[in-house]
């Protein structure tokens, strides 16, 4: 695929001129609040976010998804909505809530069920020909608030604290490669992640379906093994994310009182921005609770190198 950024560019404009909606809302993230959370050798920025509650608290289960309109679908989009074709079966469309300056969605044009099986390669395709962004991919059970439609989602590059932090030769090493296929592993991270990076698509595609197929037979009774990928393409290469989760939100979710923290970890939580819905959440949480989340959320660095072994 060639280089999309002019189309997905002139795409913002035309929609901040046309959708009050987008526009207000992404006027909006002038006055988002942000303060960081610090461990030992990285942070974490916490967004008190409120355009983010619509997503933090949507129903998934199958009978709330079933009862709804699917809102990624051509028919039920704002009529102001507009986007960019992409290839014959994605459209990409500017995200009306955005975390991000420059938030996208990328919706399949068929109404199918969010899976990464046998989409891996698309999403490589769009991080290549969207240099200026991270694409990621939230799984039907990992933050995804249309579990039922195929979608990625984009941010613009420099946003996410896992971009600087993969620098950082005490957090992120190479563990192993096979050509110009590497892989490298996290410590003292607070969470496991697999990293990927490459130049051959193949090699990368065949790489993580090994993965997914060893992890997918400790989740036997999942759609599919639970999973937040983030990836980008620069210098030739790509950088992929792959973070396999255990639960989809922590126990905070459903406290009560003051024990709630209301904040459903997606790909942007875990690649290090904590998005809070709620003012309250904001700003009593702390890195206690930071840690206590991802901790409960992913599989641990010990868990992950085991199950990593031999992939590569």
């Amino acid at each position: 695929m060639s280089d999309f950024s002019t189309g997905v560019n002139e795409l913002f404009d035309g929609q901040f001129r046309e959708w009050k909606l987008a526009r207000d809302n992404y006027s909006q993230l002038d006055s988002v609040r942000v303060r960081t959370v610090s461990f030992p050798g990285y942070d974490i920025s916490v967004q008190y976010n409120p355009g983010r509650i619509v997503s933090s608290a949507a129903k998934v289960d199958a009978r709330s998804v079933e009862a709804r309109p699917c809102f990624l679908c051509e028919a039920n989009r704002p009529a102001e909505q507009r986007g960019v074709t992409y290839g014959s079966d994605y459209i990409i469309l500017i995200n009306p809530f955005p975390i991000f300056r420059r938030h996208l969605t990328i919706v399949n044009r068929a109404h199918t069920p969010q899976r990464i099986a046998g989409n891996f390669g698309t999403m490589l395709s769009l991080a290549k020909s969207l240099p200026d962004y991270v694409i990621f991919y939230n799984g039907p059970q990992c933050g995804a608030s249309a579990p039922d439609h195929l979608h990625f989602q984009a941010g613009n590059r420099g946003f996410l604290r896992i971009e600087t932090d993969m620098t950082n030769p005490l957090l992120c090493s190479l563990v192993a490669h096979e050509g110009d296929t590497e892989m490298w592993l996290w410590r003292d991270y607070g969470r496991g992640i697999m990293t990927l990076k490459g130049n051959d698509t193949e090699a990368l595609i065949a790489t993580f379906g090994r993965f997914t197929e060893k992890f997918a037979l400790l989740q036997p009774d999942r759609p599919e093994p639970m999973l937040n990928i983030l990836a980008w393409h620069d210098d030739g290469r790509w950088t992929v994310h792959v973070v396999p989760r255990r639960v989809h939100r922590p126990a905070c979710y459903f406290a009560e009182g003051e024990n709630r923290i209301l904040l459903s970890p997606a790909s942007v939580d875990i690649g290090g921005v904590f998005i809070t819905p709620r003012e309250e959440d904001f700003n009593k949480i702390t890195s206690g609770d930071v840690r206590a989340i991802l901790e409960e959320v992913c599989l641990g660095e010990d868990e992950l190198k085991k199950l990593t072994s031999g992939i590569l």
